[in-house]
């Protein structure tokens, strides 16, 4: 049998048949990624790099690290990202310079990182790199992460203005037209790896952009808490705010399709989380009233004019509305939270596995991973693939990011599992 390509491996499973092994993605996304510490022990174990030699930090927000693509190569990762210029603060991945995360891992960060701590051990992070103007994100001393800082000035409802909180949502430039282009040509000729776009534009109430890291005086309703209590109190508001969101972002995707063409493999739609551990954020209702809208217009669209496969992710117990997701048109759910409420692997597979493609759930970063031993993270990902794998629709990645502090024998049992498990036809041990 001829040996698949990545792209041919993850086209088949996306279309709900056996490729001759499962899929894999580590970094093809902003949710499917590895902490920066995690990836330069992991290279150093495996003896990529002599000691000493730093990783960059491809996310900062999140502080991800590159996969580079002699790991990839090494891992059998069939994904690769097709992110945009800037980064959550912002300012381009360019200008590298040498750093130490407070554990003292040596990193490489863009120019506009900034590298200065705080008297009390903190670093902000500045929109742009501009410290002419207040932060938005700060890492606490000895963190491994930032963490969003509110800028929210007085609301007067009298003076609300839509058009505020739609100040990141505006018609592609020219310059990150080509950018997208230029890097599509690039990744689709370079690599054969499926591509993974996130073109921004259509995550509606992703808390993570609700404060606006990338602007330097957001406005319009900007604090978390606040954007959560408007979701009940401002609901014309922010139906009218998506609507047009909405609108923009369509206009947008018809140019980058006109520039990218069907290079891309799956789209990045929305990261907004609609569940906790326990159950569902917000009301099946509410979800089908101030989301669900939205969704169905971009995925409509999506598969109306293209062949792209539109990605969900969103975090915790939302096994009430996956059908809702599926009636929106999304053909990938991530990351798939087994160890919340009513997401039993089985269970999810069996009521929905013919219809959506389960991008995750291959083994808990919460618990598992970063505080098993290698023996229970072995059995937990042979559990998965019996599970998820069989007749398709998947694609192998752990539950969100690889967090800092992962053990890297853990890691490494991780993939070594996926290499003898995961071929077709799955052994069902």
């Amino acid at each position: 049998m001829k040996m698949m390509t990545s792209r041919e491996r993850v086209e088949l499973a996306l279309a709900h048949m056996e490729p001759d092994r499962v899929p894999v993605d580590i970094g093809g996304s902003v949710v499917t990624g590895m902490q920066v510490q995690a990836v330069y022990r992991l290279r150093q174990a495996l003896k990529l790099d002599p000691p000493g030699t730093p990783v960059k930090v491809i996310e900062p927000y999140q502080m991800l690290g590159e996969i580079k693509p002699d790991l990839a190569r090494l891992l059998g990762v069939d994904v690769v990202a097709l992110n945009g210029p800037r980064n959550m603060f912002g300012f381009a991945n360019t200008g590298w310079r040498p750093w130490r995360t407070p554990d003292g891992t040596p990193v490489l960060v863009p120019e506009k990182f900034n590298t200065v701590p705080e008297p009390d051990g903190s670093i902000l992070m500045y929109p742009e790199g501009d410290k002419s103007v207040p932060p938005s994100a700060k890492m606490p001393a000895g963190g491994w992460y930032f963490d969003s800082l509110s800028r929210q000035e007085p609301i007067d409802d009298a003076r609300l203005n839509v058009t505020d909180n739609l100040e990141e949502f505006q018609p592609i430039s020219p310059e990150d037209l080509r950018y997208f282009a230029e890097e599509a040509k690039r990744l689709y000729d370079e690599t054969d790896q499926a591509i993974l776009a996130n073109f921004g534009g259509t995550g509606f109430g992703d808390v993570a952009l609700i404060t606006g890291l990338g602007l330097k005086h957001p406005k319009g309703i900007r604090d978390v808490e606040e954007w959560y209590i408007s979701l009940c109190t401002r609901q014309d508001y922010i139906l009218e705010l998506f609507d047009r969101q909405c609108a923009i972002a369509i206009e947008n995707l018809a140019k980058i399709y006109d520039a990218v063409g069907n290079r891309i493999t799956a789209v990045f739609v929305s990261g907004t989380d609609f569940g906790t551990q326990r159950g569902l954020f917000c009301s099946r209702e509410s979800y089908r009233q101030l989301f669900f809208p939205f969704h169905k217009r971009v995925n409509d669209w999506i598969h109306a004019h293209t062949k792209w496969k539109t990605f969900l992710h969103s975090c915790g117990s939302v096994v009430e509305i996956i059908p809702d997701f599926i009636e929106a048109g999304f053909d990938i759910l991530n990351p798939v939270q087994c160890s919340a409420a009513g997401m039993d692997p089985q269970v999810l597979k069996e009521r929905f596995g013919d219809r959506i493609v389960f991008w995750g759930g291959g083994v808990d970063t919460q618990r598992t991973l970063p505080f098993g031993t290698p023996e229970e993270v072995a059995a937990q990902v042979r559990e998965r693939l019996r599970i998820f794998a069989p007749g398709g629709g998947y694609i192998f990645n752990t539950i969100h990011n690889i967090q800092a502090d992962t053990p890297v024998e853990n890691i490494l049992a991780m993939f070594d599992s996926l290499k003898d498990y995961g071929s077709y036809p799955i052994k069902q041990c």
